[in-house]
């Protein structure tokens, strides 16, 4: 299973180190120690929180008028295995990515719920709206 540094799961999270230490002293997520002492975050773990973040939401938190790039590091959320096909989810952030893609690609590439993981987007049609 991997797991996480406080840091990597702040970038995942797109939060501030600070910020992914004190949800971990409050009990907010849960946190093991390595062999050294770093504090750790469970991959699993990381991705129940990081959905449970996105649902909740911060209404204080204005939203920025940007165009999303097209790459979106996150973390594998959700796995869905057809005969065939398959469904992975990624939370990058405050954004959910589904794509639907075959078994064979989802097993080549080795994914399991709490990984690391990058959406790619590729499309003809963009679509831009500002607040």
């Amino acid at each position: 299973m991997h797991s996480y540094t406080i840091g990597q799961a702040a970038r995942l999270l797109g939060v501030s180190p600070d910020t992914a230490r004190r949800w971990a002293d409050a009990g907010r997520v849960a946190t093991h120690r390595d062999e050294t002492g770093r504090r750790l975050i469970d991959g699993r773990d990381l991705a129940a929180f990081s959905v449970e973040l996105a649902k909740a939401g911060n209404p204080d938190e204005e939203t920025p008028y940007t165009s999303a790039r097209n790459a979106f590091p996150g973390i594998v959320t959700a796995i869905k295995l057809g005969d065939v096909a398959a469904q992975v989810e990624i939370q990058a952030g405050p954004h959910r990515l589904v794509s639907l893609l075959t078994r064979e690609a989802v097993e080549e590439l080795g994914l399991e719920v709490g990984m690391e993981a990058t959406a790619r987007v590729k499309s003809t049609n963009v679509h831009i709206d500002r607040g």
